[in-house]
């Protein structure tokens, strides 16, 4: 079994080694503990990473008036420790950075063994949180591109949905059911990963509130939701009637341009010119046929949904 390490591992490895020097270089008491401030400050993302970072500065600036008021005004015992914490992650909670909990009863702690809280001691404290958040703040400022994993996700999921294209034309032509249950499944968990890497991608930009790949697996994700529907619907039909070949042409030539591109109008028109044609052609002669050429004609309104989605999102 092969072993790899992360870029994260990497990085965490990297700035506990930093902060553990400047510390030991500024003779800081406790310096080891800069690396937990650290460790929890790497994130996999510029913006958790600098969201972490200030919500566990503010939570251990709190922990230092805290520690003076319970510790010099009752006593430096276990059961003030307790009585502390009690008020201290309440507050933590309402101000929103309980993240910081953690890195500040480690703050906390510190004053307690000490057993007094002097400036000496709070400027300790205060330089090993600035040392431990500023190393980890500095090696996230790192982030490789994610575009070749995004581009290799939208390949994959192009390619799916042409497969499932293809299979609803063979469906139309001869009949035949080939796709499997758990086809929609699956594109379905390939586009949540991929809409995961995407969100990624934009936390890694501080002026970015989203992208082209959140965009078009968003598109996508919605698209599938209308196939998984038109797959259900499309087992009912049966009489071989002459429209099923017309739209099965149409949706095989819309899976021959399944791409980023947006060729969304071109196919809405061509769309239009076949629901035209369709409305022109004779009624059917019984019940059965007359059901089944409704049910095709639900399925060409599905198709210009499918289509409009796209165009909506102006991808």
């Amino acid at each position: 079994m092969k072993y790899r390490i992360g870029l994260r591992t990497l990085k965490t490895g990297v700035a506990v080694s930093l902060s553990i020097t400047i510390a030991q270089l500024c003779h800081l008491n406790f310096f080891v503990s800069s690396a937990i401030i650290t460790i929890l400050c790497v994130q996999n993302s510029k913006k958790k990473s600098l969201r972490s970072a200030m919500a566990r500065f503010i939570a251990c600036m709190l922990a230092i008036p805290f520690s003076y008021a319970f510790f010099e005004g009752i006593a430096y015992t276990p059961i003030v420790i307790g009585l502390l914490l009690l008020f201290f992650i309440p507050l933590t909670v309402i101000l929103k950075v309980n993240e910081g909990v953690v890195t500040s009863t480690v703050i906390i702690l510190h004053i307690y063994s000490t057993e007094r809280t002097t400036w000496e001691v709070i400027l300790n404290e205060v330089g090993l949180i600035i040392i431990g958040i500023g190393a980890a703040l500095l090696v996230n400022i790192y982030m490789p591109s994610l575009d070749k994993k995004l581009k290799a996700y939208q390949e994959k999921i192009e390619k799916d949905f042409k497969l499932i294209l293809i299979e609803i034309v063979q469906y139309l032509r001869t009949n035949e059911k080939i796709w499997t249950e758990s086809e929609i499944t699956e594109v379905l968990k390939l586009i949540k990963i991929a809409k995961g890497l995407a969100f990624r991608d934009i936390e890694n930009h501080f002026r970015q509130t989203e992208n082209y790949y959140l965009n078009y697996f968003s598109i996508r994700e919605k698209q599938l939701e209308i196939i998984e529907r038109l797959l259900t619907n499309l087992i009912l039909i049966q009489p071989m009637l002459k429209q099923r070949y017309v739209i099965a042409d149409f949706i095989e030539e819309l899976s021959l341009c399944i791409h980023s591109g947006n060729t969304t109008q071109l196919f809405l028109n061509k769309l239009k010119i076949l629901k035209e044609e369709y409305k022109k052609m004779p009624m059917p002669e019984t019940w059965e046929a007359f059901e089944t050429k409704a049910q095709l004609y639900q399925l060409t309104k599905d198709m210009e949904h499918y289509l409009l989605i796209k165009s909506s999102l102006k991808v």
